[in-house]
């Protein structure tokens, strides 16, 4: 049935799917399926008839023997799973993974042990054919986090994290990596480093709808960029740049920005900030607070400044990595990772991971709805998280 939306949670390797009513911002709990590893991330066919799955044996930082990008069809009525042809081996860990404009490629990008980009074609009937040989000596980064080809389908961009500064180890730079896109090869790149890229720790981007604006979000600094596309290039340094925390002057440790997503209408742009710091409180490690929010700001239409619009609170302790928006911009997912012991009064409770629900209003602010509790075992974490409408 037209109209009709999907979401899909990934806790290791389990996928389960959840029909969502969007008029009442309500999920309920369908089917599941097992893929060959843990989920790392997945992006839906520009059709919404497949979606493509990356797994993996290990996590962040891990090498990791079993890596593999797969298909799975995507039920128009329903939004069931099922498996479409073979997985294919990728040589690292897919951290990210996206799918170009014409969805012809998928693109897997590998920060451990060796930076890279990985691209298999997508044959007519949205299975995976072979991966397209890429050129020698491109210059992928210290620590890609993300890839994104751009509307235009003849960039593609690696967003490079770099490292921050760790005891013993000085910061590495960070960068926006632009390469040349064409028939799945990719050519040389540009750098795009302010500040030759210290202080620069991109995570995530996303593009205006409609305008040659980009929003980047800076993990280790938890600030919002915004970037002007010039042709297939881009800018060397920002339009504009934004705090992404309610109380800068109060920050605790552990605290970043995360994922970042421009709503359909382009009127806002959305940024998570994500904590997990702990505090010992009888033998046991607690929250020790942090902003876990979804910072919201309003966007200029003749320019793309961003103006502070809310933060709000997601009611999660750990890490919402994902959240979501269904396609006509009304509704809101945000999904954190993994339980958290959290005091209440005298008394610690484990809050589960969850996702938590938020109705758009017409401005754009998001007004707390309900949260739903999602189990995952010991050492599970969910880490995905997507929505998406059925044709």
């Amino acid at each position: 049935m037209a109209g009709r939306v999907a979401l899909y949670s990934a806790v290791d390797e389990v996928l389960t799917h959840y029909e969502v009513d969007v008029a009442g911002a309500a999920l309920a709990r369908r089917k599941s399926v097992r893929t060959p590893a843990n989920i790392q991330y997945a992006w839906p066919h520009p059709s919404n008839r497949f979606l493509y799955v990356a797994t993996s044996n290990r996590g962040p930082g891990l090498k990791a023997d079993s890596n593999h990008v797969a298909a799975y069809r995507i039920d128009p009525a329903s939004g069931e799973l099922a498996r479409h042809g073979e997985p294919q081996a990728l040589p690292h860990r897919a951290v990210h993974i996206c799918i170009d404009a014409t969805g012809g490629y998928v693109l897997s990008e590998h920060n451990v042990p060796q930076s890279g980009v990985t691209v298999h074609r997508i044959k007519a009937d949205g299975t995976l054919g072979s991966p397209v040989p890429q050129a020698d000596g491109l210059d992928y980064g210290i620590y890609p986090h993300q890839v994104r080809v751009t509307p235009s389908n003849r960039t593609t961009i690696l967003v490079d994290r770099g490292n921050r500064e760790t005891h013993g180890k000085h910061e590495e730079p960070g960068a926006l990596r632009l390469f040349r896109f064409e028939a799945g090869r990719h050519g040389k790149a540009e750098a795009i480093a302010p500040n030759g890229g210290y202080g620069f720790g991109v995570r995530h981007l996303d593009f205006h709808p409609t305008q040659p604006w980009v929003y980047v979000s800076l993990e280790s600094q938890s600030m919002l960029h915004v970037f002007r596309m010039t042709g297939d290039g881009m800018e060397a340094q920002p339009a504009f740049v934004r705090d992404a925390l309610a109380d800068r002057a109060n920050i605790k440790p552990k605290q970043v920005a995360g994922t970042i997503h421009v709503h359909p209408n382009g009127r806002v742009v959305y940024l998570a900030n994500r904590s997990d710091y702990t505090v010992e409180h009888e033998g046991r490690k607690v929250s020790g607070g942090g902003e876990n929010s979804i910072v919201a700001f309003s966007l200029d239409a003749a320019t793309g400044e961003p103006t502070l619009l809310q933060h709000a609170d997601s009611r999660c302790f750990h890490h919402v990595r994902t959240f979501a928006l269904d396609p006509g911009g009304t509704m809101m997912v945000a999904a954190s990772i993994k339980p958290m012991a959290v005091r209440e009064g005298d008394k610690v409770v484990v809050k589960p991971a969850a996702m938590s629900v938020f109705r758009v209003g017409g401005d754009g602010r998001l007004d707390f709805v309900r949260q739903y509790d999602v189990e995952t075992g010991p050492g599970q974490t969910q880490y995905w998280m997507g929505v998406l409408g059925l044709g």
